[in-house]
């Protein structure tokens, strides 16, 4: 897929999520095409100046916001009904919004009725706002003359499912499975010109990972978000892949792949549930990652950069602690 055939001037975007982070990123980024964009956010506080801050990019079209809940399918249907009054077509539809409450598969402490209202906070924005977002949208991207494009943010932890924050990665691994539904679904058709993707950051210095604190500085091995949505641009827009994993600068793509490939083979070897967390599978892991790194070294020295990105991957990646893996920092 050209760049040129859906992200363009006369090009309308329509970004979930998008008053911060990775969702205002993305708007400024379509706004330097000339895109028209609408942000979408259930923070009205935060979108007015967002709205103002795409506004203000050299050659942008029609820039507008609304506050939409994700999880009101009510809501989404009314911001449908707005934007293909206002514009009659929709080329980039992101469902991007997203949020992270601690939730564990069960409490021995909190009422269940507070940790069941956790996990429905959690599930009707992560899973349910992808949900009513595409499918308010896709029936009418489908029927559209103009090639469109549906992505889906995800995460890595809807993948490897780390534990420590069930409820999120739930969500996320829910979401992951109805991206590639509905790619299928999008592909069957016939008579469709739009495409859905799913767009997996890294890990990047938003408000979900602590960009918001007071005084809090980037760490060394996060990505900004324009780094991350950058990196989507070109493998959703130039290369039209369907996963799009990103790396950063403490994980590289061969070590995302080779976590990936772990998770993969509990099923096929029927290890235990998340055995890359197991005392008794610890030493098997890291033996694997370090022979993994190792092809991936070798590769590299025969000219094979093994990462598509063209940055360089150190030779041995060192295996981050227990706690490190256990924190949320990856949306």
């Amino acid at each position: 897929m050209a760049s040129s055939e859906v992200l363009h001037p006369k090009a309308v975007a329509v970004i979930t999520g998008a008053a911060s982070g990775i969702g205002l990123a993305a708007a400024l980024r379509y706004a330097k095409e000339g895109a028209s964009i609408v942000l979408v956010d259930i923070d009205s506080a935060a979108l007015d100046p967002a709205v103002e801050k795409v506004k203000s990019v050299e050659g942008v079209g029609t820039v507008f916001g609304v506050r939409v809940d994700v999880g009101n399918v009510k809501e989404v249907a009314g911001l449908r009904d707005r934007v293909l009054e206002e514009f009659g077509e929709v080329h980039i539809l992101m469902a991007n919004a997203g949020t992270s409450t601690q939730t564990p598969s069960f409490s021995l402490s909190t009422p269940l009725e507070e940790l069941q209202s956790d996990w429905n906070k959690v599930l009707n924005t992560n899973f349910f706002g992808v949900l009513n977002t595409a499918q308010a949208f896709a029936p009418f991207m489908v029927k559209q003359e103009n090639s469109s494009v549906i992505i889906i943010t995800g995460s890595k932890q809807g993948i490897t499912c780390p534990p420590g924050n069930a409820g999120y990665n739930v969500s996320k691994a829910a979401v992951k499975v109805y991206a590639e539904q509905l790619s299928h679904e999008l592909r069957s058709d016939p008579d469709s010109r739009c495409t859905a993707h799913l767009f997996i950051p890294g890990w990047v210095f938003t408000g979900l990972t602590g960009a918001n604190k007071m005084g809090a500085a980037k760490p060394p091995g996060a990505w900004t978000p324009e780094q991350t949505v950058d990196y989507m641009v070109d493998k959703v827009f130039q290369e039209g892949d369907f996963y799009v994993i990103c790396p950063d600068n403490e994980t590289p793509t061969s070590l995302d792949k080779a976590r990936i490939q772990w998770s993969m083979e509990d099923v096929l070897q029927n290890r235990p549930a998340l055995s890359r967390w197991h005392p008794s599978y610890k030493a098997r892991f890291e033996d694997f990652i370090q022979s993994k790194q190792g092809l991936a070294a070798r590769s590299r020295s025969r000219g094979r950069p093994a990462q598509r990105d063209g940055s360089q991957v150190p030779s041995v990646v060192s295996i981050p602690s227990e706690t490190d893996l256990l924190a949320f920092r990856r949306n």
